[in-house]
């Protein structure tokens, strides 16, 4: 068992380091709104530290799962940053999902100081946080992930080595760039199915047996035709991770227009008032029309 710090207790990251706890590392937690970090502490044990910095000192492993690039600097590099309390050989795991640019960063500057950092995006979702059964996309060295994986595997019933730094956050952006081509797909296929007043139900019962099939069909249809969004990943989220599927497109020259087709969508969703709604509430603008 291990010394291991989890910074950043949102839907993912407070039932990830639980896990963490759950299967025997002794867990220091470190979240910007103190009070989470108490609630996390009183359901789960271990210990609350003040800043980043405390919360990685002696830890063998650090682990985060904050908003962007920005709070993900500030929670490493910044004035009270767990890069300052690493100890010279410990692992900085980031799940966040930010740009491959940082990611690069951030792995020169931990390389620096003698520490090690790894790109580990995820995929699941909250109920994937909950349950123990994520995806995880990692870039960096071979010998760190190796050593930090058996960790993971507390949270996670995927976790690979994609490539060097980086290659994990540029795996993410593939994830959602083909989430929001098959939300659109399903949003559009349902409302096709009411206009033409089929019973959508045992439309979905009968071609998620056959090619249309997905994990989006199988865990959404319901909410979708019922109207209910008010769970799941929210579209402002998708938003964030979709600029930067777009801004990295710019760069590395890929063509994606349906996904910038797809951003502009969940933008009339978000004017809609449904910032904090489920990713599959694109078709809540279709049944408005």
């Amino acid at each position: 068992m291990s010394k291991v710090a989890f910074i950043g207790l949102g839907v993912m990251g407070f039932p990830m380091a639980g896990h963490l706890k759950k299967a025997g590392h002794e867990v220091t937690v470190y979240n910007r709104t103190g009070a989470k970090a108490e609630a996390w502490v009183k359901s789960h044990g271990g210990a609350a530290a003040a800043t980043p910095r405390e919360a990685a000192a002696g830890a063998e492993f650090v682990f985060a799962c904050v908003g962007n690039d920005d709070d993900l600097r500030e929670v490493t590099v910044g004035e009270h940053g767990a890069f300052h309390g690493m100890r010279e050989g410990a692992i900085f795991v980031d799940h966040t999902t930010a740009s491959a640019a940082v990611a690069r960063e951030l792995h020169a500057d931990a390389k620096a100081r003698g520490i090690a950092f790894i790109d580990a995006p995820i995929s699941g979702g909250q109920a994937g946080a909950e349950n123990g059964v994520l995806t995880v996309m990692a870039g960096g060295e071979e010998n760190a992930f190796a050593r930090a994986k058996p960790v993971i595997d507390a949270y996670a019933r995927m976790a690979k080595l994609i490539g060097p730094s980086g290659a994990g956050q540029l795996t993410k952006m593939v994830n959602q760039i083909c989430i929001a081509g098959l939300v659109e797909g399903l949003a559009e296929g349902l409302h096709f199915a009411k206009q033409a007043g089929l019973d959508a139900e045992a439309v979905i019962e009968t071609i998620s047996k056959g090619a249309a099939q997905s994990w989006q069909m199988e865990n959404r249809y319901k909410t979708m035709i019922e109207g209910k969004f008010d769970f799941g990943f929210a579209v402002d989220w998708m938003r964030k991770d979709l600029s930067i599927c777009l801004d990295e497109a710019r760069r590395n020259g890929a063509h994606l227009p349906v996904t910038a087709l797809v951003d502009q969508f969940y933008s009339e969703v978000q004017a809609m008032g449904g910032k904090r709604w489920d990713t599959s509430s694109l078709i809540a603008r279709l049944n408005k029309a």
